[in-house]
């Protein structure tokens, strides 16, 4: 693997394994392909490392010998780290997806996996998490607010808890607001094709309805065999 002249601008990587074979080869790739790196072996090491130094993005273990990889992904949400989270497991159903998704993942990688691939969903990521243009940093509508730099949500006011997939999704709805936007849609802009389905989009705007939707109108409607909409009327299911 050869150095890419095209790589983030130095963006650091913590790198969570309890393999040290797939730990140190997964570093040295990393650091071929230009990322700056800091591994550790044990969720707790992780939070800590987290805290300290914090990284850019997380390649985070499932199977960990102290805190499993989706505890770890919550702990850091609860603490308010919104740094993105790529999962690497060797499991591979939909639930298991789900369940890395709700926890506060961006993205899945299965074991085995190529280094080339990772580096790929790793770029993604970076991509689809950058800042946006100053024009789109606060989003409006009815007395729904979306504040990009604060990484907050509101209601008529009231602070709005939200993952970072639900926020990274509540963004896409609210940018195509009163457009219908389709379940391949979302998976292309939230989960760039990779650990997204029809399953994990609808479980996700199914919860995101649960903490928007909790005074009328209802602003997430369901547009039956087309996708989904941002607006304060209409079908709704």
């Amino acid at each position: 693997m050869t150095p890419d002249r095209d790589k983030p601008q130095a963006a650091t990587v913590l790198v969570v394994d309890d393999e040290t074979n797939i730990l140190d080869l997964l570093s040295a790739a990393l650091r071929m392909t230009g990322f700056r790196v800091h591994a550790v072996t044990t969720g707790r090491a992780a939070l800590a490392a987290a805290a300290s130094h914090p990284p850019d993005i997380v390649v985070l273990d499932v199977m960990l010998p102290d805190l499993d990889g989706y505890t770890v992904a919550r702990r850091l949400r609860e603490a308010g780290n919104h740094v993105p989270v790529l999962f690497l497991t060797s499991r591979d159903a939909v639930e298991d997806r789900i369940a890395g998704l709700v926890a506060g993942g961006d993205d899945y990688v299965s074991k085995p996996f190529s280094l080339e691939e990772v580096v790929l969903r790793l770029r993604a990521i970076l991509r689809r998490t950058a800042p946006d243009e100053p024009d789109d940093r606060v989003f409006t509508y009815a007395d729904l607010r979306l504040d990009v730099d604060a990484h907050t949500a509101t209601r008529a006011g009231e602070e709005i808890s939200l993952s970072a997939t639900e926020f990274n999704l509540l963004h896409y709805l609210m940018a195509n607001a009163e457009k219908v936007v389709s379940k391949q849609q979302i998976i292309d802009r939230v989960w760039t094709g990779h650990a997204g389905d029809g399953r994990v989009v609808e479980t996700f705007i199914s919860q995101l309805r649960r903490k928007i939707d909790t005074r009328n109108p209802p602003l997430i409607h369901t547009i039956r065999g087309v996708g989904y909409t941002l607006r304060q009327s209409g079908p709704q299911r």
